[in-house]
């Protein structure tokens, strides 16, 4: 029976690549309609919705595998390998629309995020506010690892939810 059990990598895998895909698709329709440096809560709602969506269907689909079978353990792992598989394929796409597709998208921020400090700081000289962003433009790296972090903490959250809701081990005789 062991050889038989689904493995929780190909489900991460498949259903990782496919949020991944989802959130590209997402994230072009938002550049298609000019809306990509928005970043609004609904954005953001949507975003995290495709992830947790796609993590729950991730793991419903790795316990029909399995015979109905679910521990805590085995959906974390898919969890967190969904969401760090989307996490990776979102940042490849950010990493080209950054440098490839739109070169200037960070100055860009950059420049939103100026006027934005200064509206909310108005106390604030416009020297000080360029100091920041100039701070900020040194540690934009710091974005990629950073969003596989939060994917995966999210991942794990759901996966444990979601474990906890649909946990089902085989009863020990």
């Amino acid at each position: 029976m062991e050889e038989n059990l689904p493995k929780t990598g190909k489900f991460a895998l498949n259903y990782g690549v496919l949020v991944g895909v989802i959130g590209v698709v997402f994230g072009i329709m938002l550049f298609t309609m000019n809306m990509h440096y928005d970043q609004t809560i609904g954005i953001q709602v949507t975003n995290t919705l495709i992830l947790a969506g796609g993590i729950v269907i991730g793991i419903v689909q790795f316990k029909k595998a399995g015979g109905g079978l679910l521990t805590i353990s085995e959906a974390l792992k898919v969890g967190a390998g969904v969401a760090l598989i989307a996490a990776i394929i979102g940042l490849i796409y950010f990493f080209l629309l950054s440098n490839f597709i739109e070169p200037d998208y960070m100055d860009k921020v950059f420049e939103i995020g100026k006027i934005k400090a200064m509206n909310d700081n108005p106390g604030l000289t416009e020297e000080q506010v360029d100091q920041g962003i100039e701070m900020q433009k040194g540690l934009t790296w710091i974005y990629y690892p950073i969003g596989l972090i939060i994917n995966v903490v999210i991942g794990l959250v759901v996966g444990l939810i979601t474990g906890l809701i649909l946990k089902k081990e085989e009863a020990a005789y």
